[in-house]
């Protein structure tokens, strides 16, 4: 593995360590943060996932959530908010936020970890902000 990769990895598995059922994102982004990691651009339904980092980016190749040929469902902010909160509360795994996210009309979303901001999108031109709270990491 290259440096990238080794740092990009062992950031993900150490906020995974200490990442909290309720609220973690925001500890899993500081963690990142800290590796170097300026953005995370998520594409959906291939969940495929780059990672911008000071030095250099990274692609990572999740599983696709779907294979195939689907329509694409309306952007629903209300859908992907519950969705948000669901995951937000710790009642849902990571790949049922995602899975909860493309049923809402989400084709990506871009994470900036230096302003503390998601924005999702839909097919359309469609988006949604939301911002998260900076927290402190005890090493």
């Amino acid at each position: 593995m290259t440096n990238l990769i080794t740092k990009l990895t062992e950031a993900q598995k150490f906020a995974m360590s200490i990442r909290p059922k309720v609220g973690g994102f925001p500890v899993l982004a500081e963690v990142l943060r800290s590796a170097g990691v300026q953005s995370n651009r998520w594409s959906l339904p291939s969940c495929q996932s780059v990672y911008r980092m000071k030095d250099g980016s990274v692609v990572q190749q999740g599983t696709p959530l779907v294979s195939g040929v689907f329509e694409i469902a309306n952007f629903d902010r209300e859908a992907l908010i519950t969705a948000l909160r669901t995951d937000q509360e710790g009642r849902s795994t990571f790949l049922q936020f995602l899975k909860a996210a493309w049923e809402a009309g989400v084709i990506g979303y871009d994470v900036d970890f230096i302003g503390r901001k998601v924005v999702y999108y839909g097919v359309n031109g469609e988006s949604y902000l939301e911002e998260y709270p900076a927290v402190v990491i005890e090493r």
